[in-house]
């Protein structure tokens, strides 16, 4: 099959075999330089700009995301939008598009997975495998150790809880949880006062809106 018909495959949902040759020798220039963003020195901030400028479909402006940072084509089909911020050991697994809006924020060991497998045995054992997108909205926050699943959307300011099974579209404004993941509440006037338990938030604070 041609390289063109399999990246074709690769977006389109349909069954396809990722580890053909010309396919899988593309992919590992794409993980030569995820490589080299991981190598870099916490000091070497403007360089790992430079690399995600490099490696991703799409980036906007101040993004940073913590080494080590895993991805099955380096960031090849990850579009973010602007001060994304991501903490330790994100795991995109973008064997297809994943798009993330502005502001939105990941805990430690968040995986976003594109690439499924097929359930019938015959054929997970010739190593066929599908895709299928992920959108998660702006102004999110995925909590450490969550994973989404292939085909899910987040909505906009929408809060995973850690830990988080997501199999299912989650809708804006919401705070959801567990596994399989689910909406627990909406985003409510108790949330405008209070930050933490009982902490409560700076009137101030609101005041100042937002901040980028």
């Amino acid at each position: 099959m041609s390289l063109d018909k399999s990246f074709e495959m690769m977006h389109s949902g349909d069954l396809y075999l990722p580890m053909e040759k010309e396919l899988f020798e593309l992919q590992l220039q794409h993980l030569e330089k995820l490589y080299e963003y991981n190598s870099t020195r916490p000091t070497e901030q403007a360089r790992r700009a430079e690399l995600l400028s490099e490696m991703f479909a799409e980036i906007g402006e101040n993004c940073y995301i913590e080494p080590p940072f895993h991805s099955n084509w380096g960031g090849k089909h990850v579009h973010f939008g602007s001060y994304v911020y991501a903490n330790f050991n994100l795991t995109l697994v973008d064997d297809t598009h994943i798009y993330v809006g502005d502001a939105t924020m990941f805990g430690p060991s968040v995986v976003v997975a594109t690439a499924g497998h097929p359930i019938l045995p015959e054929l997970r054992i010739q190593g066929y495998q599908y895709n299928a997108p992920v959108h998660i909205g702006s102004n999110c926050w995925i909590g450490a150790g969550t994973v989404i699943v292939p085909g899910v959307t987040i909505g906009d300011n929408t809060v995973i809880g850690a830990g988080s099974i997501v199999t299912r579209d989650i809708p804006s404004n919401g705070v959801a949880v567990g596994n399989p993941c689910r909406v627990l509440r909406e985003v409510g006037e108790r949330d405008r006062e209070f930050y933490f338990k009982n902490r409560v938030i700076d009137r101030k604070m609101l005041e100042k809106g937002d901040t980028y």
